[in-house]
């Protein structure tokens, strides 16, 4: 029997397609003239800041999103308040740099009405050091830094609900009490799915505490704990049926397979940028929760589109852009 031709799709809107590439690469950035863009008084003594933290956040996510440094950054937001007829004065980089360390970023999240199904992994985002080619090709060098991010998302938006850096010599099963902790203790949490590195008692009792199922599957040489909390009889539970069905099919019985989705995530979030550019780590905290901003806008943006072309407009609600 011989092998079937391959079927060839001609293309004979030539016009519509052209003009869908050329969008791609059209550039939209809304100002909202109402915005406050100047500080308004704190009512404390000293001096009052020029700059309102909605204005510092803009600019740090231009930045964050087009790989700008300071002073590029500062010459970027001239020129687009200048094409829109503003008469907004831009902070300079001295400023960025010194509000970028105490700035609190609002960090978008929709809500959702059914509970919470969080998933947890972590990763690590360079600091200082070469690349992968250069230390394969003159070794590593000894100053090499890494910071370790800790994410948690919601596994029904894809939107980041919790987000920790901390130095690559911390644990994750030291992290999750903290994940957990920013999620509000007025919305449920159906279930936490992490993988073997949470498998630890400290973190089967966050999740114990909060009602939730942990989805975690157990070490390989993992032995059965003394039954003295409700954390430890979960787990109990779940090494159990690991070893009565077998690893393969409990991952697909407990839906271990959406843990995916966060890794899915966590690449999206190397693509703002391989390493952090800023130097202090009060300043990389700022750095990494524009970076989770930015994901939340654009996968709250897409879902809202995708939504309303299969007719779920009202499963997305819409959600006021920022002035960015």
């Amino acid at each position: 029997m011989s092998k079937p031709q391959p079927t060839r799709y001609r293309t004979t809107n030539w016009s519509s397609y052209n003009a869908a590439l050329k969008k791609r690469g059209s550039l939209t950035v809304w100002l909202d003239p109402s915005m406050n863009w100047e500080g308004l008084p704190t009512g404390r003594r000293g001096r009052q800041p020029g700059y309102s933290d909605a204005a510092i956040q803009t600019c740090l996510t231009l930045k964050v999103l087009f790989g700008f440094a300071l002073r590029q950054t500062t010459g970027f937001v001239e020129s687009l308040l200048r094409l829109a007829g503003l008469a907004w004065s831009v902070p300079d980089f001295s400023t960025l740099s010194r509000r970028q360390k105490s700035l609190t970023v609002d960090i978008p999240y929709r809500g959702s009405d059914s509970p919470l199904h969080l998933l947890i992994d972590s990763t690590g985002i360079k600091v200082e050091g070469e690349g992968e080619w250069h230390r394969r090709r003159h070794g590593s060098s000894k100053r090499r830094i890494w910071r370790k991010l800790h994410i948690g998302i919601d596994e029904g938006s894809l939107e980041i609900r919790a987000v920790e850096i901390t130095k690559n010599n911390v644990g994750e099963a030291l992290v999750l009490p903290m994940l957990l902790g920013q999620i509000s203790d007025e919305e449920d949490i159906a279930s936490v799915t992490a993988d073997g590195a949470y498998d630890t008692r400290k973190s089967h009792e966050a999740i114990a505490e909060r009602g939730a199922q942990a989805v975690i599957p157990p070490r390989k040489n993992a032995k059965p704990w003394s039954p003295t909390s409700a954390g430890a009889l979960a787990r109990n539970e779940t090494l159990r049926a690991c070893r009565h069905l077998g690893r393969a099919i409990w991952r697909r019985w407990s839906g271990y397979h959406r843990r995916s989705r966060v890794e899915t995530k966590m690449h999206c979030i190397k693509l703002l940028g391989q390493r952090l550019t800023a130097r202090d780590f009060d300043r990389q905290i700022t750095e990494v929760h524009i970076r989770v901003a930015i994901l939340n806008r654009f996968t709250e943006r897409w879902t809202r589109l995708f939504g309303q072309f299969l007719g779920l407009n009202k499963l997305y609600p819409v959600v006021v852009m920022p002035p960015f």
